[in-house]
């Protein structure tokens, strides 16, 4: 049975929580390996809707073990609220698994994020301030705090008067704010311990058990590949590997062990926060986007940019992950648009890019190349196989993916668990 990773193809907030809940049945494990609760997944089941920050989306299908891998950094707080909300409706989690080296992230991570990022002024990354860049950070630094720490009162107390010995000294002398207490964050972790020891474990050994016995492992990334710290708009990006190489390295799982790379992308394109976006709309069909969409951020609320499909970030993404499906969500969307544009190449002082520009500042620049696609009036939500999409619709999401660089294998027609049109499977 497969190993699968699942990322995002734009920046972010394409609906990769929908496309693990349709694999969620055959699935027998979904591994979160980078990012923190700096992203979410909201996924629809019948009537009810949940928003996911830190949890693996599959911890809403009951057969499946989640696991948060040592790739992603925890706000153990944020873990227990959401645990919590689930189990007051009736949602078992009793089965997620937690990497003892995965890193935590604390109060001062938080702080010093919200402190350097008003700092920046109008060099502002639009971070959600949520500590995920410091606690990566400190990561890379060495001075950062694992979960397996927790259990170790000592190693804790030292890992912690380590980390602060800088830190309170720029929080003082550059910010202007209050040092932070050791013993304070000390205690505030230690009263977390007793509740995680149970989830904790070394989750690398046990996904490769899961592969040994045939059981299904999907790998869900975190952000998208447009905001990878390396092959993202850098540096308006995240602090972790988005892209399906870091499903590797944030599980301990062997590349040759990955079977399948499934990349979702909207049928439309939208980015929350600063950076370039070069077929951003700043008209009312921008926002009929936005508000058709209802492009709002399932974790800051924050209202997301709009534009249309950009088939080089498309090429793009197929080739840095290396997808062999895409999942195209929110074709509905567009319904009622009469000529869809679709970014074909870019123009950058008067010359033609098919691909995106290596130059940062080319990107910046770039003028989308626009090709019109005649749009459709016709309802698509009860589509359920390709046939039954208006000509106009099966004639956008054909020249999508002959422009895309993979097999578009599933379009999403509307919010609903089941508004969906498989054209190939996504395990066999």
């Amino acid at each position: 049975m497969p190993a699968i990773v699942l990322i995002g193809a734009q920046w972010g907030d394409e609906g990769k929580g929908k496309a693990t809940d349709l694999l969620g049945s055959r699935l027998d494990y979904v591994v979160k390996f980078n990012g923190g609760n700096n992203a979410g997944h909201t996924v629809v089941i019948g009537t009810e809707k949940y928003a996911l920050h830190l949890l693996p989306s599959g911890i809403l299908s009951p057969n499946v073990i989640p696991v948060i891998a040592n790739g992603v950094v925890v706000d153990i707080e944020v873990l227990f609220e959401e645990l919590d909300a689930l189990i007051a409706r009736g949602v078992d989690v009793s089965k997620l698994k937690v990497s003892a080296n995965a890193h935590i992230i604390t109060a001062y991570h938080r702080t010093i994020d919200k402190v350097t990022e008003r700092f920046l002024g109008k060099r502002q990354i639009g971070t959600t301030g949520r500590g995920i860049g410091p606690a990566y950070a400190d990561k890379i630094n060495r001075v950062g705090l694992r979960m397996q720490d927790l259990f170790d009162e000592n190693i804790l107390r030292q890992k912690v008067e380590g980390a602060l010995d800088s830190k309170n000294h720029l929080l003082v002398k550059i910010y202007n704010r209050r040092a932070i207490e050791v013993e304070e964050i000390v205690q505030e972790l230690l009263g977390y311990a007793e509740r995680l020891r149970p989830m904790v474990t070394d989750t690398a050994l046990l996904l490769h058990r899961a592969l040994d016995e045939g059981k299904t492992v999907l790998f869900e990334g975190g952000q998208a590949t447009m905001l990878d710290v390396d092959h993202g708009t850098y540096p308006f990006v995240t602090s972790s590997n988005a892209t399906s190489g870091g499903a590797v390295t944030g599980s301990g799982v062997a590349p040759n062990r990955i079977d399948r790379v499934i990349a979702v992308i909207k049928a439309y394109t939208t980015r929350v926060g600063a950076g370039p976006f070069p077929t951003e709309l700043f008209d009312e069909w921008g926002d009929f986007l936005t508000e058709k969409g209802f492009e709002f951020g399932t974790t800051t609320g924050r209202k997301r940019r709009t534009g249309w499909y950009d088939a080089p970030i498309a090429r793009y993404s197929a080739r840095i992950n290396g997808v062999t499906d895409f999942v195209l969500t929110k074709l509905d969307v567009l319904t009622g648009i009469p000529s869809i544009p679709v970014c074909v190449a870019y123009d950058v002082d008067g010359v033609r890019h098919d691909e995106i520009p290596v130059s940062q500042s080319d990107f910046h620049h770039a003028t989308p190349i626009y090709e019109e696609f005649p749009g459709w009036t016709e309802d698509i939500t009860t589509a359920r196989t390709f046939e039954d999409l208006p000509k106009n619709a099966q004639d956008y999401v054909l020249a999508l993916e002959a422009m895309s660089g993979s097999r578009i294998s599933v379009i999403g027609v509307g919010p609903g668990r089941d508004e969906i049109v498989v054209r190939h499977d996504l395990i066999d």
